[in-house]
Order: C-alpha cells, then structure tokens, then sequence
C-alpha cells in the first residue's frame, strides 16, 4: 500500500463510526469472526480499545491485522482503522485510489 492509497483510506475513516469494540477479552475468536464478516461487507472499519483492555490500540491493530489478514490505516489515540479487500464485490480498489 502507497502512502497516496494510506492517505485516501484515512480521508474516508474519519467519518466512520466504530464498529467493532476491543474490551476486557481482548482478541479471542468471536471477535475475529466479527472482524472478519465486517471487513467483507464494508472493507475499511474503525476499531475502538477500550480503558480496560489488555491491549493498547497499536498492539490490537497489529494482533488483529495479523489474523484477519488485514492492513492496518491508522492509529489514533484508542482508536485505529484497518483495510481488507472483499473477496467479492470490491467497492474500495487500492489500485484506483
């Protein structure tokens, strides 16, 4: 991924709203089974850490990334945003960005 395609991901996170939360479980399977299902209908989410999860939002982007198979976009404060092409029915192409 370019810095021009990063840049074009990260205008568009920042209308999103979160849609997976990371809490006290921290990453267990549930959550991967959702992220996986929310990145082949949207393709780029938002995450939210929450106060008392084991991680910090940089270490759960990362664990997430790697199990999802994901890119990480961003990483703001206890937020950060990860992109995945749909397998089927792309609507965000890197390669047009």
């Amino acid at each position: 991924m370019t810095t021009k395609q990063r840049a074009a991901l990260r205008s568009m996170c920042n209308t999103m709203e979160p849609v997976l939360h990371i809490g006290k479980d921290g990453i267990n399977d549930n959550l991967v089974k959702q992220c996986w299902d929310a990145l082949e209908a949207r393709e780029l989410i938002k995450v939210t850490v929450q106060k008392n999860a084991p991680y910090t939002a940089r270490e759960a982007c990362e664990a997430l990334c790697e199990r999802v198979h994901a890119e990480p976009v961003q990483t703001i404060g206890n937020r950060f945003c990860i992109y995945r092409q749909a397998r089927e029915n792309s609507r965000i192409r890197l390669e047009d960005l």
